[in-house]
């Protein structure tokens, strides 16, 4: 959790000073939506074998593995920006790379949390620090992004963030885990994938979860791609205000994972879902065409604890009701989601914006949150007339990076 926190930090400041450098050089939207885009659709494409190899072999090695190529990359980011000779198609390549890394780390990590823990009835517990952790980081890092940006240079965050990466290694290579348990696998990679798709299919509970979630990274949650815009050119900001901005959506999304983690077990997962959605629809119609500064802060946060359990309560239910053999294949059906709908819309609030304008588009996603939050009321209202085993389920959030 240490290591973690510290490499999630640089990881933050290097998400802000790249959407900050991109718009710097560009000032168009598309361009945002398009490297985001870069860094997270081969996370897309690949997440699913990534969740295969994380089944058939040791999740331990493997995560060590994506961290250590997540240095390499950071690094050559970070020696590419202080050469200050860089171009936007540099910056993108470098993007897929880390997003390739991603498909086979996302799943790794996430199922690996349930390897850490020996007593299961704690599971909940770890995933509330896991996200708890990657929430204090998200305030952190953006913040910390943008007053560097604005002092020391962009390369500075990318070296900062480089740096990060050896204390998650350094504390990976200290951990005693169970001893690895080499599985026969019958099947080759592709057979495991099928069975994978066989399982979520037979298992609706979760894959209307993974559906929901897909929904809404889809049209909802890439409003992040135009938080520079608001900073630069809504609020005539500076670095520092694109920071102070992003940093409010992570303190309102940190609040969320501490609300969640103080819930007793017990409780409707579903029912919090759909009114957080309601929640994150609202903050973001009120932030789309606010001009107070300051009032367009505390519908950040508002639209920041409305977005958390998108993610929390969808990993958490994913983590505590899926078969273990199966974890990897189903988490990474849940990266898929999350992670590779997103640069798809990001993608395309990138090329609505220019032709309706931002603060429209940003109306447009707030309006799709309460529609998919109405969805979520729906189905606890058919859930209801199934026994209570199937509506109810022990509350504790968890998050992926």
């Amino acid at each position: 959790m240490g290591g973690q926190s510290i490499s999630l930090i640089g990881t933050w400041m290097q998400r802000t000073a790249v959407s900050w450098i991109v718009f710097s050089l560009t000032h168009s939207t598309f361009m945002l939506g398009l490297t985001l885009f870069a860094g997270q659709f081969p996370t897309f494409v690949l997440s699913l074998f990534g969740g295969v190899i994380s089944d058939r072999y040791d999740r331990y090695k493997v995560l060590l593995t994506t961290q250590i190529a997540s240095l390499i990359q950071a690094s050559l980011l970070t020696i590419l920006i202080l050469l200050n000779h860089y171009r936007i198609w540099e910056i993108i390549c470098l993007s897929i790379i880390l997003g390739i890394i991603n498909a086979f780390d996302v799943p790794a990590r996430q199922a690996l949390v349930y390897d850490m823990v020996d007593n299961k009835e704690d599971l909940p517990n770890a995933l509330a620090l896991n996200s708890s952790m990657v929430n204090f980081s998200r305030i952190i890092g953006p913040a910390l992004a943008g007053l560097i940006l604005e002092k020391f240079g962009d390369g500075i965050c990318f070296g900062i963030n480089a740096i990060s990466f050896l204390a998650v290694i350094i504390s990976l290579l200290n951990m005693n885990l169970p001893a690895y348990l080499p599985v026969k696998h019958v099947k080759n990679i592709l057979g495991e994938l099928k069975e994978g798709m066989v399982y979520l299919k037979n298992t609706p509970s979760i894959s209307l979860i993974i559906l929901m979630l897909g929904l809404i990274s889809l049209f909802v949650l890439p409003f992040n791609t135009l938080i520079p815009v608001y900073a630069k050119v809504i609020f005539k900001g500076t670095a520092s205000t694109f920071g102070v901005i992003d940093a409010l959506v992570g303190l309102g999304a940190f609040s969320a994972a501490m609300f969640l983690a103080s819930l007793k077990s017990g409780k409707n997962l579903r029912l919090i879902l759909a009114i957080n959605t309601l929640i994150f629809g609202t903050g973001l119609v009120l932030f789309s065409y606010e001009r107070n500064y300051t009032l367009a802060l505390i519908f950040a946060a508002i639209t920041g604890f409305g977005m958390m359990s998108q993610i929390t309560v969808s990993n958490t239910i994913i983590q505590t009701s899926v078969t273990q053999s199966m974890r990897g294949r189903v988490i990474s059906f849940y990266a898929m989601a999350f992670f590779g709908m997103m640069p798809i819309g990001s993608l395309l609030v990138g090329i609505i914006s220019r032709w309706v304008g931002v603060p429209k588009t940003v109306l447009f996603e707030g309006f799709t949150a309460l529609i998919i939050g109405l969805i979520h009321f729906y189905h606890i209202f058919k859930l209801g007339k199934l026994p209570d085993n199937h509506i109810s389920i022990l509350v504790l959030p968890a998050i992926t990076e």
